[in-house]
């Protein structure tokens, strides 16, 4: 018994003594953790965008935050998002969704992805999806979306922004991002 017990001690020693001497594999590991924010892999996401905007969308009348103005982003999207200062390049009222789809270049499944737009659908109708629903996805935000089947896993009214942003890991500028909604910020002091 003495034996057992004493041979247990030197594997678990030996396991933490792994880890405190290799942070490369620590590091690794929590990096990996930050791609898969809110339980998806976001390494292959366009972060960048055009200025261009799906037909349809319409102009936000009266939104929180102007295009021109800045806010901080409170969302973790993508590693390097929260705590960024973003500049509002638009504002749009729509529908917004988060859906579940199995890529088309034979990716995993992705749940819960934040965030496509009512006018990012294939031929939509005029009132929105509900949950449960399924449609075409026409956007390409992540490798494979574009064309995917999607399931709707939520929907929401709101004022959807489209933003420039500094990554704060890397200071890498990214242009155009969609989209973000209004509880998504708070604002620029």
């Amino acid at each position: 018994m003495i034996l057992i017990l004493l041979l247990a001690f030197i594997v678990l020693a030996a396991c933490s003594e792994t880890e405190e001497t290799n942070p490369e594999s620590a590091k690794e590991s929590e990096s990996n953790t930050e791609e898969e924010m809110d339980g998806m892999d976001h390494s292959d996401m366009n972060m960048s965008g055009s200025d261009e905007v799906p037909e349809g969308l319409q102009e936000a009348s009266n939104p929180t935050y102007p295009e021109g103005s800045q806010a901080i982003i409170k969302a973790d999207h993508m590693e390097g998002m929260n705590g960024a200062e973003a500049t509002i390049t638009g504002a749009y009222d729509t529908t917004v969704y988060t859906i579940s789809y199995t890529p088309t270049n034979g990716g995993q499944k992705v749940t819960d992805h934040k965030w496509v737009i009512h006018e990012e659908l294939e031929n939509p109708s005029d009132e929105p999806l509900e949950t449960g629903d399924e449609a075409i996805v026409n956007a390409d935000h992540m490798e494979g979306m574009d064309g995917a089947t999607a399931e709707i896993d939520s929907a929401t009214k709101t004022t959807v922004y489209m933003v420039d942003f500094e990554l704060t890991t890397s200071g890498e500028k990214v242009t155009n991002h969609k989209w973000l909604t209004e509880d998504e910020f708070t604002p620029a002091e």
